[in-house]
């Protein structure tokens, strides 16, 4: 008999049939390997030494990503804060001294320089377009492994994440893409091969709660560093505190919620004080957007603000007081 007989043909694996779990599997396989041929070679190992502490000197790592062709990286802030030495380490295993250009604590975002032109180089998407649940690879350099890629999806968008500054960062992705230590500054990858978010933060003791820094904040971060050699910001050079207000007082005073920001403290000769702010007033809009906190303050105080007069509503001794401030720009 021969080999297609059917007695033989019995013994033959079952044919797949087409949308079997198997074609999703390879589908889904070959997204994410697609995602790390674009990405990956692009991805360093930032090996930092000489941070000054009490107890001598600190060493550390973390990931980053070149993201042009003449040799520029981005990582996070707090993997080359107070970093003496900066070394990088490609995938094929070279190691070349790398240089700090720029860093913004108050997002996560920093810039790093490798000399020389690089023939790889990952391109940043738009965070902005991302769907919940969408699909993304996170790629890095996790407890010193190199080169180690996991996979998830985006769980959740336009989260707040509270950075070393103290500052709100808006705008996080969320993801249940697993990170450990070393992931930090990363990229977040979509399966089209760009990267859409720095991965940067992961809650302890939390399973499938990581977050990364939206590419479109990035994006922003770098057009400043590059231009200015930082982030422009606008600021009052006032010491505040959230607080809550008393029931009644939210009730005379019409407040969508009982937040508000109270000064504590006052910088001589600085925008708010020319305003006429003094300790103790409480702040409640901000050119006629209500003040609930801090937070909210931050939020208002943009590069934009710079120079430009604005319009400060103030609670002080039981009346509501208007004052003009003309937000200044910190050295």
């Amino acid at each position: 008999m021969g080999l297609f007989s059917p007695k033989n043909r019995a013994k033959l694996p079952p044919k797949r049939r087409r949308g079997s779990s198997h074609d999703l599997l390879d589908a889904y396989s070959r997204a994410v390997a697609g995602a790390v041929d674009a990405v990956s070679n692009s991805v360093v190992h930032l090996q930092v030494k000489g941070r000054p502490s009490s107890m001598g000197q600190m060493s550390g790592s973390g990931s980053g990503f070149i993201f042009t062709p003449d040799g520029y990286v981005l990582t996070n802030s707090h993997v080359v804060n107070g970093a003496r030495s900066l070394m990088a380490v490609y995938p094929d295993g070279r190691e070349i001294e790398a240089e700090t250009v720029g860093a913004d604590p108050d997002t996560d975002v920093a810039i790093v320089r490798l000399p020389g032109k690089h023939r790889e180089w990952a391109e940043l998407g738009d965070s902005g377009a991302l769907r919940q649940g969408q699909l993304v690879v996170a790629i890095g350099n996790p407890l010193g492994f190199d080169c180690t890629v996991t996979t998830g999806v985006i769980s959740a968008l336009g989260r707040s994440l509270r950075s070393q500054s103290g500052r709100l960062i808006d705008d996080v992705l969320q993801t249940d893409a697993p990170l450990n230590p070393g992931n930090s500054g990363g990229p977040l990858v979509t399966p089209d091969g760009r990267v859409i978010g720095i991965n940067t933060a992961v809650i302890a003791g939390a399973q499938g709660l990581c977050f990364a820094i939206a590419s479109n904040t990035a994006q922003y971060v770098v057009g400043e560093i590059l231009k200015y050699g930082k982030v422009r910001r606008s600021y009052l050079g006032l010491g505040v505190q959230t607080i809550e207000l008393p029931k009644q007082l939210v009730r005379e005073l019409n407040r969508k919620s009982p937040g508000a920001v109270r000064v504590a403290q006052m910088e001589i000769g600085t925008p708010g004080a020319q305003a006429g702010l003094a300790p103790g007033d409480i702040i409640l809009k901000f050119d006629g957007e209500h003040i609930s906190g801090v937070d909210d303050l931050h939020r208002m105080l943009t590069a934009d603000r710079l120079g430009k007069k604005t319009r400060l509503e103030v609670y002080r001794d039981g009346t509501v007081l208007s004052l003009t401030a003309v937000p200044g720009g910190r050295d």
